[in-house]
């Protein structure tokens, strides 16, 4: 069987393979999961469900990659 190859397109329009949360759970959690990233922890395993919602989610991701950013001392962009 022919496996179907999926573009990152698609995969947005499909939605996530695993549970994810809601805008607003995100940033409740969000400055959480920069710290644990930042600090080489595991984030994915310790906020279940936000990468899901990151990478479905523009406005979120962008405020991730904004206070990853700050945090980390990095260029925002």
């Amino acid at each position: 069987m022919k496996r179907l190859h999926m573009t990152p397109a698609f995969r947005r329009l499909l939605g996530p393979g695993e549970p994810e949360l809601g805008c607003e759970e995100c940033f409740q959690q969000l400055d959480t999961y920069v710290e644990l990233e930042l600090s080489g922890a595991d984030a994915d395993l310790a906020v279940p469900g936000l990468r899901a919602h990151l990478d479905g989610c523009p406005a979120c991701r962008e405020e991730h990659e904004s206070l990853r950013a700050l945090v980390g001392g990095e260029s925002a962009g």
